[in-house]
């Protein structure tokens, strides 16, 4: 299987990078706001065009130094974005028509020209009045194309992709395959999310700097567990809702709770230096778990600066909320030193195959039967009867329950026909969802 031929998106910041990232793109999309510096990680995905795809990468605003040296998350930022570069196979260089060409632009260019790469520079915003007199500014930076466009009213995107296309080598496409499952990173900031995305994924995917907030947008990757194509998304961290001050925060938060939605596989990550799981961590689990029916990993990260004393209490913590913990995996693991982290892969295949286990219809009906009759439920003096009980999905786990009146089926009912499944089979991890309907 051949690699798809790479194009990175470069720039200065504020020109429209994720703009038109996000206007090439069909599935991600790129954060976009009015001020400088909100891209920070790489975000890649797969455009086609003619029948012809290439990997698509859009980068944080790029400068041919770091602004400083002391800042040490911009200077992360600056060389995550250079090392990308260095690695893809044609650079579109995003210039501001309204603008003109910066002496930063220059200095960014030579840089490319001296990598070799192959450049195609796209004026931005050429819509605008007067912004065609800057067309000749950029010609003059080297590179024989110039594509005038508009990433926000999508003129000139198709002049763009027939001169991607032209610039890069013919190979031999591959059709990309669908992942088998979806596995989704949550947590409040600055817990460990990223360090474990990019542990995973063999990758510095996710840029690592101890301030919270640092991921802005959710940030996928493909991976092969026991050769099923699996994709894993770190996400921003989500802080409780009175945290949240900045329209950028909410989107960051809508970018975790979407990435939620495409999940199968949900890995909370918690900060074991806090001795307990606060009540944002319970609310995260309990939200996947029990209304969004993914299944739940819960990992206590940073154990190797745990002293004993907090092991225990946290121990005595988690004992408060066994109603969660004794039905999802729960693992200590450090992403510093790497302890346990080799076998949150497995975990997650384990879990996953157990949401794939598919029930004999008559067998759970009897189980159910068998229990009734030991404990017959009750509502308004009424016994609760169930005629029928088959399984109709997996991942969830799901259960479609035939009975005399549905509406006595309350939370406590159908957590009385969870236990016994639970009890009867390996269902660790794996939330169980009943649809229940009045037998016609």
């Amino acid at each position: 299987m051949n690699k798809l031929p790479s194009v990175a998106l470069i720039g200065r910041m504020n020109v429209g990078k994720s703009t038109l990232f996000n206007r090439l793109s069909s599935s991600v999309k790129s954060m976009t706001f009015n001020y400088s510096g909100v891209t920070r990680d790489i975000i890649r995905d797969t455009v086609s065009w003619r029948d012809r795809s290439f990997e698509l990468i859009d980068t944080a605003g790029l400068s041919s130094s770091p602004v400083s040296s002391k800042d040490l998350l911009m200077t992360k930022i600056w060389e995550n974005s250079w090392n990308s570069i260095k690695a893809v196979d044609l650079v579109v260089f995003v210039g501001d028509g309204t603008v003109g060409v910066t002496q930063e632009d220059r200095e960014v260019m030579r840089q490319i020209h001296r990598l070799g790469k192959k450049v195609i520079i796209v004026v931005n915003k050429s819509d605008v009045h007067g912004s065609d007199q800057t067309l000749f500014e950029f010609s003059a930076l080297g590179s024989g194309n110039v594509v005038p466009l508009s990433a926000e009213h999508g003129k000139g995107i198709s002049d763009l992709l027939d001169a991607i296309l032209n610039a890069l080598p013919v190979t031999e496409q591959h059709v990309e395959e669908k992942p088998h499952y979806r596995v989704v990173i949550l947590g409040r900031p600055n817990v460990g999310k990223s360090s474990l995305m990019n542990y995973l994924v063999k990758e510095e995917r996710s840029i690592v700097f101890n301030a919270p907030g640092t991921t802005r947008e959710a940030i996928s990757q493909s991976i092969v567990i026991s050769q099923e194509h699996v994709m894993v998304t770190d996400t921003p961290g989500m802080r409780r809702k009175s945290a949240i001050y900045e329209r950028l925060e909410e989107n960051m938060v809508y970018s975790s709770l979407q990435a939620l939605t495409d999940a199968h596989v949900v890995i909370l990550v918690i900060d074991g230096t806090e001795g307990t799981m606060v009540d944002q961590d319970l609310k995260l689990g309990f939200y996947a778990f029990t209304e969004r029916y993914k299944s739940l990993i819960i990992l206590i990260n940073k154990e190797d600066v745990m002293g004993e004393e907090a092991l225990e209490s946290f121990a005595d913590r988690l004992k408060e909320y066994r109603h969660l913990i004794d039905k999802v995996p729960c693992k200590k693991i450090s992403c510093l030193t790497g302890k346990n982290v080799s076998s949150v892969l497995p975990l997650v295949e384990d879990v996953w195959q157990r949401s794939q286990q598919q029930f004999n219809t008559a067998i759970i009906y009897n189980l159910f039967m068998q229990e009734l009759e030991k404990r017959p439920l009750m509502r308004n003096g009424q016994r609760l009867i169930v005629h029928d009980v088959r399984q109709v999905g997996n991942a969830p786990l799901t259960f479609c329950m035939k009975v005399n009146e549905a509406v006595w089926f309350g939370a406590s009912q159908l957590q009385f026909f969870e236990n016994i499944l639970r009890k009867k089979y390996d269902l660790y991890g794996v939330p169980v969802k009943f649809i229940v309907r009045k037998k016609q």
